[in-house]
């Protein structure tokens, strides 16, 4: 039997949208999360990675509560840090390939344009130092490490900002998003084609030294908070949903406990050189993501008359 990807992340949003791109291509795939995969429990890892004996691993799991982390920073770094430093030692040991999932948050958001993937990181709160010290840690416990920076992750399951609004939008006919922070939305589906698009090129030429490194993984093009959420109420009023008035506001006038980048564009232009590999524009992104959700609520909505 072939050798299976091991994908870290159990329920996570990236780790699911992983496992069902990765069925629709034909691979073999074993998605694991706690308890099995638990970063607290370091022999887990050791124990999940013999029992899977795969030939590749991408690690999907991460603490992502950004401002909760400003109070449980020690949580953080277990997860984002300690976690996948044990997997970098695992795969180092075996000759394994390992594609590690990173953010935007390493950056400050003040550069003033995109970020390439040499500009000086200098992360502003917790999660970002967590993730920073987490790419170091691959990097150095494993030769044959890919990290993947990416942003503004959404998906039709899970907690993010698209599924945030359109749960918002039933609650309240006017809504208040921070319009001067701006970034690269992400779908979770366009990330995971991404990342097995990867995979296919290692399972076809084998390990080039050349892969190595860090690489901005995006959405193309870019907008604001507030951009994003009028987007989405357009592109869900296809269906019949009422569209909230949108009212745009600055960070100063939403407090939260851990600072945010104002300006986290990323260059994805690495990735297109090395891999060939460019997401699509985020709007794509996002009126798939749209479909899928309204269509899960349909079918659900039918099963529960029937």
């Amino acid at each position: 039997m072939a050798a299976p990807i091991l994908i870290t992340g159990g329920s996570g949003q990236l780790a699911v949208a992983l496992e069902a791109a990765a069925l629709s291509r034909g691979l073999l795939v074993r998605r694991v999360g706690r308890p099995l995969l638990d970063f607290d429990r370091p022999t887990s890892v050791t124990e999940v990675f013999a029992e899977t004996a795969p030939w590749l691993v991408v690690n999907a799991a991460a603490y992502t509560a950004v401002d909760l982390a400003e109070d449980e920073a020690d949580a953080a770094f277990r997860a984002n840090r300690d976690g996948p430093a044990k997997l970098a030692h695992v795969c180092q040991a075996a000759g394994v390939p390992l594609i590690h999932v990173s953010t935007d948050y390493v950056f400050d958001g003040r550069k003033g344009a995109p970020y390439v993937e040499t500009d000086p990181t200098a992360p502003q709160g917790a999660y970002g130092m967590s993730k920073l010290a987490g790419e170091r840690a691959v990097a150095e416990g494993c030769g044959r490490s890919i990290v993947l920076r990416t942003s503004w992750v959404y998906s039709a399951i899970g907690k993010n900002f698209v599924r945030t609004m359109l749960s918002a939008a039933q609650r309240t006919g006017q809504l208040r998003v921070v319009a001067d922070q701006i970034g690269c939305p992400t779908s979770s589906s366009d990330l995971a084609q991404a990342i097995l698009d990867i995979a296919d090129r290692l399972a076809a030429d084998g390990w080039r030294d050349r892969y190595a490194g860090v690489y901005h993984v995006a959405g193309t093009g870019w907008t604001s908070w507030h951009g994003l959420a009028t987007a989405t109420f357009a592109a869900a009023a296809r269906y019949g949903i009422a569209i909230p008035m949108v009212d745009a506001i600055m960070t100063d006038q939403w407090p939260t406990r851990a600072a945010r980048p104002p300006d986290s564009r990323l260059d994805c232009g690495k990735l297109a050189a090395v891999f060939g590999l460019r997401l699509p524009p985020w709007q794509e992104g996002l009126a798939r993501t749209i479909d899928t959700i309204y269509a899960t609520a349909a079918t659900t909505s039918l099963q529960t008359a029937g």
